[in-house]
């Protein structure tokens, strides 16, 4: 870092030793200074947090780039003043609060209610750890104007986060979002108002839970199914997160009887002891479960990260190992399973659609297509695909959507990923191919033979701190300037730049213009014999993000094996040609 800049830190934070701040965080910030190494005053303070596809996020502690009850009162107080402008029309305005496992998750939650408060705006507080999707559901149902949850999803541990959200329980969008960003930047840590009065706050418990898988229990498309297979074995955890109590509860009102549990991960921790991610794309994280499942023969394993908006799938394959599966094939299975059924039951009308994600797999479109259902691209983020429904609302009836992150929202009394109402549906699934004398496992072979095979992978690299931004800002510079002519054997054929939302045929210099309302910093690139790669900054995460898809032939269950191994060869060669 140059001295200039180093300069400007140290100025920053010594604006965090006056009286304003508390006498602990005062210290801790001397601390900083103090250090020999100025290397974590740096990252503490080189830049502040900004809200990105999934809000705010960043590792807990002192500084502007750091989540401490500073950084979370200027973005409830900004939140709060942009609230009062947009609203001003109304008598009250109001907010719903959650919070997940996360230490520190409370006290966040807890002092943004205070501050909602001290702004005249009615905050209601879950009186407990909740998972994120009911927190979006409760703020169209008590007719909110705004809300947020305190989670840092399935990030590791060190880390929180702060969602918000908008009157229709989506996350915010444009041009909310950069304006609520704008509204942040503006507050000064003595303008934060921290001392609300209770009265305006509301505690919100038991009843907004029964509501809630009330509406969980719509989504089942074939109950007669589950009656013939309620006593299933489906083990489930929570990995020590907010699903430990309602994902169970939402499994036994959809009829299913044999729920076992992992009772380690039971235990509601920010710590994670058993795990060093609570991720449930990490196979680390299912250890537990999928040995469990191989003592007693499990039908399905499923798990959601901590705020329970991600779920993950284990099934038992051909050779009886049990294997997660990708988010991509969880997606499929569920796209197929409700196009495939409700038009079974007679339940579509002509009018239904669905949304999935631009770096998720190309095999949903296709499933959409031949069956006749209009779909949408989206960027990743869930707050699109509820854009698309709120754009749709009473024209169109929006029947799924999901991306390739281990996220499903099945419904849209939910406006976002809702891993509850997915672990139900997924058990669904399961005692559906159970009914048709398949597993889990030979339902996705068989939807691969129907539709044509497909294998994604995804490959990120991390750089941290100042630096790491802006190396991965050069990466994708490169990429932008100098795209790669050929991949895996195959000549380009189309770059996809979403930030100039221009398409480009390098074959025959043809140029499209690509659907989206707004710009992205994201690169895709498709070949002519149709792989496809994404490539992509994380908007929460100090990562960037290579997503790989390749086509294969598949003529057998039998041959399933092999098209993944040809598959898994072409995607390492493709990476090794882009240097990763």
């Amino acid at each position: 870092m140059e001295k200039n800049e180093l300069l400007e830190v140290k100025a920053k934070a010594k604006e965090w030793l006056s009286d304003t701040y508390d006498a602990q965080t005062r210290a801790q910030v001397q601390a900083l200074l103090d250090a020999e190494d100025p290397a974590e005053l740096v990252d503490a303070f080189y830049k502040n947090l900004e809200f990105g596809t999934g809000g705010l996020r960043g590792i807990m502690g002192v500084g502007t780039n750091r989540m401490n009850i500073y950084t979370v009162g200027a973005a409830t107080q900004g939140l709060s003043n942009y609230l009062k402008v947009n609203f001003a029309g109304l008598d009250e305005i109001k907010v719903a609060i959650g919070h997940d496992c996360r230490n520190n998750s409370r006290l966040f939650a807890e002092t943004s209610a205070k501050i909602f408060a001290a702004n005249g705006i009615k905050a209601y507080l879950f009186e407990d750890l909740r998972p994120t999707p009911e927190l979006s559901f409760a703020i169209r149902e008590l007719g909110c104007q705004s809300g947020i949850i305190l989670t840092a999803s399935h990030n590791p541990k060190e880390y929180n986060g702060y969602k918000a959200y908008w009157d229709d329980g989506s996350q915010i969008v444009a041009p909310h979002d950069e304006n609520i960003v704008n509204e942040v930047a503006r507050i000064k840590p003595e303008n934060i108002k921290f001392d609300g009065p209770d009265d305006l706050i509301e505690i919100l418990g038991e009843e907004m839970d029964n509501k809630f898988l009330e509406n969980v229990k719509k989504v089942s498309i074939s109950p007669d199914v589950i009656e013939r297979h309620k006593d299933m074995k489906i083990i489930y955890t929570p990995i020590h997160g907010t699903g430990v109590k309602l994902i169970p509860a939402a499994l036994r009102a959809f009829g299913f009887t044999n729920i076992i549990n992992i009772p380690e991960q039971d235990v509601v921790s920010g710590d994670f002891p058993t795990v060093v991610s609570p991720n449930p794309e990490e196979p680390a994280a299912m250890e537990m479960a999928t040995k469990k499942a191989a003592e007693i023969n499990a039908d399905v394993v499923m798990a959601s990260d901590p705020d329970s908006d991600r779920i993950g799938v284990a099934v038992k394959n051909d050779k009886g190992e049990y294997v997660i599966l990708n988010g991509n094939q969880t997606a499929l299975l569920f796209f197929y399973y409700i196009i495939v059924n409700m038009k079974k039951e007679g339940k579509l009308k002509g009018n239904e659609f669905v949304v999935k994600t631009i770096v998720s797999t190309e095999m949903i479109a296709e499933v959409a297509r031949r069956n006749n259902i209009e779909y949408y691209d989206v960027y990743t983020g869930f707050k699109f695909i509820a854009e698309v429904i709120r754009d749709n609302e009473g024209v169109k009836k929006y029947i799924g959507g999901g991306e390739e992150s281990f996220g499903f929202m099945p419904s849209d009394f939910v406006r976002d990923k809702d891993a509850v109402s997915a672990c139900a549906l997924m058990a669904e699934i399961a005692a559906w191919a159970m009914d048709q004398g398949k597993s889990l496992y030979e339902l996705l072979q068989d939807i691969y033979l129907e539709y044509g095979f497909s294998r994604e992978k995804m490959k990120y690299v991390v750089r941290k701190g100042k630096t790491g931004a802006e190396e991965i800002q050069q990466i994708m510079t490169k990429f932008r300037n100098d795209p790669p002519k050929e991949l895996g054997g195959s000549p380009m054929e189309w770059v996809k730049d979403y930030s100039t939302l221009v398409a480009k045929n390098l074959i025959t210099g043809e140029e499209k213009k690509i659907d989206q309302k707004i710009t992205s910093n994201v690169l895709q690139f498709f070949t002519q014999e149709g792989t496809k790669i994404s490539v992509r900054p994380s908007g929460t995460e100090p990562k960037i993000k290579f997503y790989f898809e390749v086509k294969g032939e598949l003529e057998s269950r039998a041959d399933f094996d092999a098209a993944e191994q040809k598959a898994d060869a072409k995607i390492d060669a493709i990476m090794e040609e882009l240097g990763l």
